[in-house]
């Protein structure tokens, strides 16, 4: 991609950036929201180095292993499934056995065809209608475990309805009254649709929570009491999470007593994982910056995160106008907005991907080169979480954090 010379960074030290002719100023709206922890630039900070030598998990079975339905198998075989990962080694044997099963896995280890391929292979038995509920916290992960299943169960006459907002609800009614297999979808659409009374989940014999641990955190536990008081008493429950708190614990012990626990998850420290700042006289040379950085040719995937909605769709739309490919996913765009966003970003037609927090919520998206904190996080944690999309699967990556020079 050819340079654009007006948006060479300027030096870092001091001095302000003059407007130059034909340069549109980037300017964000003032944040309203929160007020932010205050994090010392020294904690985004931290040199990548080899840390301890990661043992590759061995597992115990093969898919053919599970006797699992030929068809589901004949599906696996064509999509390259051969070795299970962790999560679905130790978790599918038992839920086969129809036990309750709470997972713990970091995001990525394909906790997803740990609990799809037990459903699927009962459903293929049974026909039974209605009787899969499946709660995820975003819209974006519900997608992508509705893809799942189509994978899986291609062939198999099996059918799915996702209920999400940000897409017709009522062509998610027309869904609901054909009577899926599995129902998918996210508390507050899913409430919505229960009001309506269109959603009938008196019929549910497995009831699946994904990434528990982003539900609590998202606020969404009184909408998951209240719906999960409708369920019947016997049914088997299925709970994943990165985590489990106390407070994680007591919330999975509301659904279900007797469960087995299997955990999986390895540390993530981050240490793979090239951390620096970037330093910005104004808003018109912090622009300036990350466009230098993101025309750099080795920068194939990157994500950027934004504070608001307004200054994320305007920050993509600046990066367009400078011949610099991005898309954004915030919570002014509809579900095939953010869809196409993502999927333009996950085939690379779009080299940026800008994004708030909250919409970035569930998303997994593989070879991730760099993590760009243009906005800064409200706490440290987030941030934490917001590096983890670049260096997984052993890889290294690289995170820059904007940090104004002028302090105080």
């Amino acid at each position: 991609m050819q340079k654009n010379n007006s948006f060479r960074a300027r030096p870092q030290r001091g001095g302000q950036t003059r407007n130059r002719p034909g340069v549109r100023s980037f300017h964000a709206r003032p944040s309203r929201g929160p007020k932010k922890q205050s994090i010392h630039p020294s904690k985004f900070i931290n040199r990548a180095t080899e840390g301890p030598e990661i043992v590759a998990y061995v597992p115990k079975h093969t898919f053919a292993d599970f006797g699992l339905n030929s068809k589901i198998e004949e599906n696996l075989e064509k999509i390259g499934y051969i070795t299970p990962s962790a999560i679905q080694d130790q978790s599918i044997p038992l839920a086969m056995l129809g036990k309750d099963v709470v997972g713990l896995a970091n995001t990525g280890t394909g906790k997803t065809a740990a609990f799809l391929l037990p459903i699927l292979n009962e459903l293929i038995k049974t026909d039974a209608r209605e009787s899969v509920f499946i709660m995820a916290p975003t819209r974006e992960l519900a997608q992508q475990i509705d893809e799942e299943f189509r994978k899986f169960s291609r062939g198999m006459n099996l059918h799915g309805a996702i209920c999400v907002g940000g897409m017709n609800i009522e062509r998610q009614i027309r869904d609901l009254k054909r009577r899926p297999h599995i129902i998918i979808g996210t508390p507050g659409r899913l409430k919505d649709l229960m009001k309506r009374r269109v959603l009938n989940i008196t019929h549910v014999t497995t009831f699946v929570l994904d990434e528990v641990d982003r539900m609590l955190d998202m606020g969404f536990v009184a909408d998951i009491r209240e719906i999960a008081r409708i369920l019947p008493k016997e049914r088997q429950t299925l709970c994943f999470s990165a985590t489990m708190t106390p407070s994680i614990q007591r919330t999975i012990g509301e659904f279900t007593n007797d469960y087995e626990v299997i955990s999986v998850k390895t540390g993530e420290t981050n240490h793979h994982i090239d951390q620096d700042v970037v330093t910005y006289n104004d808003k018109d040379h912090k622009f300036e910056v990350l466009a230098d950085i993101l025309q750099d040719v080795d920068n194939t995937k990157v994500l950027v995160f934004g504070e608001t909605k307004f200054g994320v769709q305007r920050l993509a739309d600046a990066l367009e106008r400078h011949n610099i490919p991005a898309a954004a996913i915030h919570g002014n765009k509809s579900q095939s907005q953010r869809g196409r966003a993502l999927n333009a970003f996950k085939s690379n037609k779009v080299k940026v991907l800008v994004a708030t927090d909250v919409a970035a919520r569930g998303l997994d998206i593989d070879d991730v080169s760099m993590v760009i904190n243009f906005d800064q996080p409200q706490t440290y944690d987030d941030y934490v979480h917001r590096i983890g999309r670049t260096g997984r699967g052993g890889k290294s990556g690289k995170a820059l954090t904007f940090v104004t020079n002028h302090r105080g």
